[in-house]
């Protein structure tokens, strides 16, 4: 007997200082693409919400900030607030998930790609975004359970 694998889009967020990074799968989790770069501020979960009601996800993955050795890292706090804001604006499941790596494995896809360091700033947090998301669906098709940890308000 095969692993279950939850049918259905999710969203990927990379939360950052001055941008945040959109991506989105299929509903059958073969492909993970980057849908958007939002600007960090007071409107930005206004603009998420309104990307959950267009792509309508069984959940949003939020890239939670693990170190090298696999331990939450200084931005943990902050992060912490930003699952809660965000669980609470967009009325889906979340998860927070590991982004251990996720930007240098993008920068690295972009550098091969040929895109020039200028034009990978606008487009890494959308490709850390992917990253977090193929991660998250190869760890559910591997395993049949859910990445990361479901965040609650409480968290």
């Amino acid at each position: 007997m095969g692993v279950e694998f939850r049918r259905g889009i999710r969203l990927a967020i990379d939360w950052g200082k001055a941008r945040v990074g959109v991506a989105a799968c299929d509903a059958d989790g073969l492909l993970a693409y980057p849908v958007e770069t939002v600007p960090t501020g007071p409107a930005t979960a206004k603009r998420l919400a309104q990307l959950c009601a267009e792509y309508e996800p069984i959940e949003v993955l939020l890239g939670w900030p693990v170190n090298l050795v696999g331990r939450e890292g200084p931005a943990v706090q902050q992060m912490a607030e930003v699952a809660d804001h965000l669980h609470a604006e967009l009325g889906l499941p979340l998860r927070v998930v590991d982004e251990r790596l996720s930007t240098a494995s993008a920068a690295r896809k972009l550098k091969a790609t040929g895109k020039s360091a200028r034009r990978q700033r606008r487009i890494i947090d959308q490709a850390a975004a992917v990253d977090i998301l193929e991660q998250a669906l190869e760890f559910e098709k591997r395993t049949g359970r859910p990445a990361g940890r479901a965040w609650h308000q409480e968290g």
